[in-house]
């Protein structure tokens, strides 16, 4: 039966003689849906018009240059002898804590420069952040990658997936942990429970610092089952870093409180 099983096409379609990959239409289609919902939030809460949009056209190639960035330099031993091949991320090699500094180093120049508030915008674009990753881990899934270590498909079936998933998670011969799936649904329940903070009216900042304590909890465990960690020393990288925000999050949501930094609400419409 095993033998018989194939993996699921890797290209959606052909542009003449371009292959055009599920991965860059599914990570495609998570950033399109994300820029929506972040542009009517945006507009409920009185933002100028246009300022997601601009944000983007800075955000997407600086956050795709710094994932690979970070993922090169914990992998320098590999890319040091072979610096032809460090533009090349064609051939895979990104990695999502890299593209977050990115994205969030861009948003805060830009509110400087547009006289916005950085964590107003941020609030409102947390649960856009997170449904796009939620959907972008189903292009790992299309290319048969960021999965954890062996089961068997008993163990699969017993987490009673559809058969079109426990086919994908065989490869080489072998079924993995889904690992893609367990984030996708963290990240999901995320963006769930992240609107529905938007109703609370939390103080500024604290949707966004709610949704990296969120996200690196999830991310923490997860990554521990993960067979593709970036490695330093002996540690998982990712896991590190989530510890390190899950804290520097905490940290931030205590002293802006203390310093009255914080007390400007999320449903406050006012821009500065």
């Amino acid at each position: 039966m095993n033998e018989n099983i194939q993996p699921l096409n890797p290209i959606a379609f052909h542009l003449g003689p371009i292959p055009v990959h599920w991965y860059g239409v599914i990570i495609g289609s998570g950033l399109a849906l994300a820029l929506f919902i972040a542009i009517r939030e945006g507009n409920r809460r009185k933002l100028p018009q246009d300022t997601f949009a601009d944000l983007m056209l800075w955000a997407i190639p600086i956050a795709i240059i710094s994932a690979r960035i970070y993922y090169v330099i914990f992998e320098w031993d590999y890319y040091s002898q072979r610096l032809a091949d460090i533009p090349k991320i064609w051939g895979g090699g990104i990695a999502i804590h890299g593209a977050l500094i990115g994205s969030v180093l861009t948003a805060y120049f830009f509110t400087r420069k547009r006289q916005l508030s950085f964590w107003k915008l941020a609030d409102i674009a947390a649960p856009s952040i997170i449904l796009g990753q939620a959907i972008g881990r189903w292009g790992n899934f299309m290319n048969q990658e960021a999965h954890g270590g062996e089961v068997t498909r008993s163990f699969l079936e017993g987490l009673h997936l559809p058969d079109f998933i426990i086919n994908q998670m065989y490869i080489q011969g072998t079924y993995y942990h889904p690992t893609f799936l367990y984030e996708s649904v963290w990240d999901t329940i995320g963006f769930i429970g992240l609107i529905l903070l938007r109703r609370v009216n939390l103080r500024r900042g604290e949707l966004f610092l709610s949704y990296v304590m969120w996200y690196s909890v999830g991310r923490f465990f997860i990554e521990g089952m993960r067979t593709d960690s970036l490695m330093i020393g002996g540690l998982r990288m990712a896991q590190l870093i989530s510890i390190a925000l899950i804290l520097g999050a905490a940290i931030i949501l205590v002293y802006r409180r203390r310093k009255g930094l914080a007390n400007v609400r999320y449903l406050d419409e006012r821009n500065s």
